[in-house]
C-alpha cells in the first residue's frame, strides 16, 4: 500500500518540487496551498490530491486534514515546508511584518502539527518533516526576523523528538542552501530606511549573486525523499548547504564576522 506524505506550501518552490517527487516514486501526495485553483498542470498528477490550506487558520487546517483523511485515510509523513523570507534591518521592520512573519513561519507550522499528532499517534506511528535552513544554525545580516523563525523551527523540532519518540512519532529537520526558487524573489518581502539603504542594497546584490548559482528545488526533494525513507533517528539533513555555511562552520568566529561585515556591511 503507497505511502501518503501531506505537504503545506507545494503550490511552489520545494514544495511543488517534493510534491511531484514523490508522486513519481509512486507515493500518495496531499498537497496542500493557499488556492489550489492557481497551482500549475504539473501538479494535475494521479498520485497527487490538491487541498486548500492556509497554515494561519486553523479552520483551514482541520478542514485540509479531514479531506486529505478522507482520501487516503492515512497521513504517514507530514512535511511543514510553507514560509517565506523578510529581509531588512531589524529597526526598519514593523510589529505587524514581524507577527506574520512567525505566524506563516512558526505558529502555523506549530497549528498544523497540533492538529496532525492524533491522527499519527492513533495510527501508532509518523514522521513530521519540518524545512528549516543553514541559517537556523547560523546568522547573516538584514534578515533577523527570518532567521529567527529557522532558529525557532530547530528549537521547536529537536524539543518535539523528544516527546513524540515514545509514540512512535519522528521528527527531522531539512537544513537548505540558497535555493533557486521564486523564494528569494517573488515571496520575498524587503524592509529598509534611510541609515541602512546602502548596506542593505549591497547584502541584497550579495544575496541576489549567491542565488544565482543556488540549488534547484529537486535537489532539496531528493534530500526530503531520502530523510522520509530513512527509519533511522537522525534529526537533521543538510540540504546543498552552499560555501557559507562551511565556511561558518570552519573559520574562527572572528575571522567569520571580519569576513561578513566585509562583504555585506560595509
Amino acid at each position: 500500500m503507497a505511502k501518503t506524505i501531506l505537504i503545506t506550501g507545494a503550490s511552489s518552490g520545494i514544495g511543488r518540487a517534493t510534491a511531484l517527487y514523490f508522486a513519481a516514486k509512486g507515493w500518495n501526495v496531499a498537497a496542500t496551498m493557499r488556492d489550489p485553483l492557481k497551482a500549475d498542470l504539473a501538479l494535475k498528477h494521479p498520485q497527487i490530491s490538491l487541498f486548500a490550506l492556509d497554515v494561519t487558520n486553523e479552520g483551514s487546517i482541520a478542514q485540509a486534514l479531514t479531506e486529505s483523511l478522507t482520501r487516503y485515510k492515512k497521513i504517514d509523513v507530514l512535511l511543514n515546508n510553507a514560509g517565506y523570507p523578510l529581509f531588512g534591518p531589524i529597526e526598519a521592520v514593523d510589529d505587524r511584518q514581524i507577527q506574520q512573519q512567525f505566524a506563516t513561519n512558526v505558529f502555523g507550522l506549530v497549528s498544523v502539527t497540533q492538529q496532525i499528532l492524533p491522527v499519527m499517534r492513533k495510527a501508532g506511528e509518523g514522521l513530521i518533516i519540518n524545512v528549516s535552513s543553514v541559517v537556523g544554525r547560523m546568522a547573516l545580516p538584514y534578515a533577523a526576523s527570518y532567521i529567527a523563525t529557522k532558529f525557532a523551527v530547530e528549537g521547536l523540532s529537536e524539543s518535539m523528538r523528544y516527546e513524540l519518540e515514545p509514540f512512535h512519532i519522528r521528527v527531522k529537520l531539512i537544513e537548505p542552501g540558497s535555493v533557486n526558487t521564486e523564494f528569494g524573489t517573488g515571496s520575498m518581502q524587503t524592509a529598509v530606511s534611510d541609515p541602512y539603504r546602502a548596506s542593505v542594497t549591497k547584502f541584497l546584490a550579495l544575496f541576489a549573486k549567491i542565488n544565482a548559482k543556488a540549488s534547484e528545488p529537486e535537489a532539496i526533494a531528493e534530500v526530503i525523499y531520502r530523510a522520509a525513507n530513512d527509519a533511522s533517528n537522525r534529526l537533521r539533513y543538510l540540504a546543498k548547504p552552499g560555501l557559507f555555511f562551511w565556511l561558518n562552520r570552519l573559520l574562527p568566529d572572528f575571522v567569520w564576522r571580519r569576513m561578513l561585515v566585509k562583504a555585506m556591511v560595509k
